[in-house]
């Protein structure tokens, strides 16, 4: 008894072309929204911290993802900073393993 009545339900709907209309539109509103919402966000955060490290010279003082705070004692290959966190106490630290630059030092 209540198969029947399903199937006279489902027997309502003519036409199917509205149906893909009314299912791809809100789907692409869905997608745009997550595009200027999640997406470009991320993206423009993660240029800002390329530049940002592109920018690490001789004299800043540093944060590293690990939390140590020094100053840039040398810059050694493109990648590698020479990273003094004590007195006589110096540290090689990857570039990408920067996370902010706390004050800048000397000027280039």
């Amino acid at each position: 008894m209540f198969i029947s009545e399903a199937f006279a339900q489902s027997a309502v709907g003519g036409s199917t072309g509205g149906d893909l209309f009314t299912f791809i539109m809100p789907m692409l509103m869905v997608m745009g929204v997550f595009y200027f919402l999640l997406i470009r966000p991320q993206q423009q955060k993660l240029r800002q911290h390329q530049e940002m490290l592109s920018k690490v010279g001789k004299g800043d003082t540093i944060v590293t993802g690990g939390g140590l705070i020094g100053k840039v004692v040398k810059t050694t290959g493109d990648d590698e900073l020479l990273v003094e966190v004590g007195e006589n106490v110096k540290v090689r630290v990857l570039r990408s393993g920067v996370a902010d630059i706390r004050s800048r030092g000397e000027p280039k």
